[in-house]
């Protein structure tokens, strides 16, 4: 697989709640700000006036600086939080239209390193030599003030912890890894942590948008990328200049349903997979049909919970580890191929191809150490949502509900959704209908087999909007811009380029 494409896949992953990556939405509201560029308050007059000094990245052709905001909008003199933001000037030829910022989703991805290693080379060359494409890691994220929680160790043992407890022994073992997971959150980054939300996240990028001097926004926001930038849309809605929702989250939604949502959209991905998969000869789970593929898929989970198998490390190859890889290749179905090698491999007893797939989707380098991928999702998710379940018995009643929207992956991901119970700050977000009203056309991307961010829920944001705008890929993977649909990449570079969107409900292959 590529590599820029692996980058960008799992820069972009999003899934359920808890040990997997994890996608809520937000509510809050903050004062809205004018056109013109000024603050929206007279105490957010210094932040909107400092200077960006730019200097080199050490990455051939990008500069890099940092941004003060405050650590509480609310209380702006109770000090700040830096920020980093990366850029890479428009290239021309054409004139200059101003600059792009890009996000790539998580909550918890880093936009820097998603700009520096996929975006700024990546996007179209039409769109990179009119912009200025530009990233800031949102707070709490990667080179901005992150998140901590626990150590490498630590978060090696969190990650095997079995997320499909078969007895009450195993249930209090999860539930009491989600609690050591919050404590060690809030013992690391207890000042930060009630200040991570989407809400605080896009309020942020109101400070930067006029620092870089653009009288409007020009955005690319993918998976939980979209729902920072249509909360941005709803807070400054005569800011809006041309954004790109791809992969679009659906804001009126409370957790419980986000994450059943997304179990139905692993199922649909994993059934679209097991259809290519047993059409292959060595398609590892049978080539029979997709009813086969899944039973197959379940013993082999089965058979790990009973017994890991080795990968070549100290770690062995458990069902949680297996179901996260498993998980990783449903984003990009490139990835299909490394999938049925991956488990021909575990059926084999060689666990080192689906660990491989693992540790990709946890941001875990080959010395042990994690990126904060994992602290920033749950810390986003936790503030900007109340819990999906309050306890285990909450989990239990609703796991046949989890199980019908996904046989294979519906138990486990209805677990995983328990973590924000023991989060040691309170929610300061709701489940809202985000409208923007008065802004700017929107471009809204849905994939119909995404796994991670349902179709369903483009559909509902685009109509939310007040100017929302659907454009449809019909395929696989997670999101729909720049994976090779020609249809899709030349609508959305149009809109980018003259600020023309595609017709409301146009299709792409």
């Amino acid at each position: 697989m590529d590599t820029r494409r692996l980058l960008r896949t799992f820069a972009t992953a999003l899934g359920t709640a808890g040990v997997l990556v994890s996608g809520c939405s937000s509510g809050g509201s903050a004062p809205s700000a004018s056109a013109t560029g000024s603050a929206a308050t007279e105490e957010l007059e210094p932040y909107y006036a400092q200077k960006l000094r730019w200097r080199d990245c050490g990455v051939e052709g990008f500069q890099c600086t940092t941004m003060k905001a405050p650590l509480d909008y609310g209380k702006p003199d109770d000090g700040d939080v830096k920020l980093a933001v990366s850029r890479k000037k428009a290239t021309g030829p054409g004139k200059r239209i101003g600059s792009l910022l890009v996000n790539p989703g998580g909550p918890g991805g880093s936009a820097v390193g998603y700009l520096q290693g996929y975006a700024a080379i990546g996007y179209p060359a039409p769109v990179r030599a009119r912009y200025d494409m530009v990233a800031v890691d949102p707070r709490g994220v990667a080179r901005s003030e992150p998140v901590e929680c626990l150590t490498g160790k630590e978060m090696d043992v969190y990650t095997q912890v079995d997320q499909t407890p078969d007895d009450q022994s195993e249930a209090n073992r999860l539930n009491e890894a989600f609690k050591k997971f919050a404590e060690g959150c809030e013992k690391r980054s207890g000042t930060i942590l009630p200040h991570v939300s989407t809400v605080e996240a896009a309020r942020d990028m109101d400070i930067l948008r006029a620092l870089l001097g653009d009288e409007k926004l020009h955005y690319v926001g993918a998976s939980y990328g979209t729902f920072l930038g249509a909360t941005y849309a709803d807070l400054f809605p005569a800011r809006v200049g041309r954004l790109v929702l791809d992969g679009a989250m659906d804001p009126s939604l409370p957790a419980v349903e986000i994450n059943r949502d997304q179990t139905a959209g692993f199922e649909t991905a994993f059934q679209s997979f097991a259809a290519d998969c047993v059409k292959q000869s060595d398609c590892p789970l049978g080539t029979t049909s997709t009813a086969d593929a899944a039973t197959a898929l379940k013993r082999l989970f089965a058979d790990l919970d009973a017994e890991p198998v080795p990968t070549g490390e100290t770690r062995k190859l458990t069902e949680s580890l297996a179901t996260t890889g498993v998980i990783a290749a449903m984003y990009d179905e490139a990835a299909w191929p490394q999938l049925r090698e991956a488990v021909a491999g575990a059926k084999r007893g060689d666990g080192s191809g689906l660990l491989a797939l693992a540790d990709s989707y946890y941001e875990r380098d080959p010395s042990g150490k994690y990126a904060n991928l994992m602290f920033a999702n749950a810390a986003v998710n936790c503030l900007d949502l109340a819990p999906a379940f309050s306890g285990p018995e909450e989990v239990e009643k609703a796991v046949p509900a989890f199980e019908e929207a996904s046989p294979v992956f519906g138990r486990g991901f209805a677990w995983a959704a328990l973590n924000c119970d023991a989060w040691p700050v309170d929610p300061t977000g709701v489940p809202h209908r985000t409208v923007a009203e008065g802004a700017a056309p929107i471009v809204v991307v849905g994939t119909t087999r995404d796994p991670a961010t349902p179709y369903k829920w483009a559909k509902a944001l685009a109509a939310q909007l007040s100017s929302g705008v659907l454009l449809t890929y019909e395929g696989d993977g997670h999101t729909a811009y720049g994976r090779g649909s020609d249809c899709i990449d030349t609508a959305i570079n149009r809109y980018l380029l003259d600020g023309t969107p595609p017709k409301n409900g146009k299709k792409c292959a």
